[in-house]
């Protein structure tokens, strides 16, 4: 059988830099040969969200610059990472984020996978902390090493556009004339594109920064158990 792909309307999104890791897990179970990567595209966070939209492009280049960040030039270990979002999971965009950085590292809460013979466990390794809410704020760290990263991300150090006070609730409401509904799309992804391959021209709209002597909150560890 042929395979199928899903159509996107976005060029751009072909554009975007894939995030590549080692899943040592395909290798064990034979999904993978031995040194093989796993490929993650912005189109697989659209499939996972339902859609495109700043939330879910900020999420995919967050997990893709603390990647970047924690290893540097080797590849990624999916599975090797623990996350912490710093908020709960109904703050924010935090929850659908959340689905896009599982998807990519591996990390899971209660629900992932418990591992093999001890090993290659995904589970309790992606936190809220709802204790200690900070804006867009996600750290990131590897299991082996111990070295911690944290990303924020600033949407609002995008150029606004007062047109879409007016198109937003006519889309929603399901009045807006066709060419409100181009003009929308135009804005809304022209976000997206600007967040996942023009970040550098905003200043703000991600920091990164090596957390030194990071210890993982035993709070949170305690919470999982």
């Amino acid at each position: 059988m042929p395979k199928i792909n899903t159509v996107w309307r976005q060029d751009f999104f072909d554009r975007v830099e894939p995030i590549r890791l080692i899943e040592p897990l395909a290798y064990v179970l034979g999904a993978q040969e031995e040194g093989e990567a796993f490929v993650f595209n912005y189109t697989d966070a659209v499939l996972v969200a339902g859609h495109s939209c700043p939330a879910v492009s900020g999420a995919y280049k967050v997990t893709q610059k603390a990647l970047k960040a924690l290893y540097g030039k080797e590849l990624p270990v999916r599975g090797g990472i623990k996350v912490i979002i710093k908020g709960g999971p109904s703050d924010l965009a935090y929850g659908p984020q959340s689905h896009v950085i599982s998807l990519i590292t591996g990390a899971s809460g209660a629900t992932g996978f418990k591992g093999l013979g001890g090993n290659y466990g995904r589970n309790n390794k992606l936190f809220f902390d709802s204790k200690d809410v900070q804006f867009n704020m996600f750290i990131f760290q590897r299991e082996d090493t111990g070295k911690a990263v944290s990303v924020t991300y600033n949407p609002q150090a995008l150029p606004g556009d007062m047109r879409m006070n007016e198109l937003i609730p006519l889309v929603l409401r399901g009045t807006a004339t066709k060419e409100q509904k181009e003009l929308f799309i135009s804005l809304w992804q022209g976000n997206v594109k600007r967040i996942l391959l023009e970040d550098e021209k905003y200043p703000g709209l991600f920091q990164v920064a090596e957390l030194k002597d990071f210890e993982f909150p035993r709070r949170l560890k305690e919470s999982a158990e």
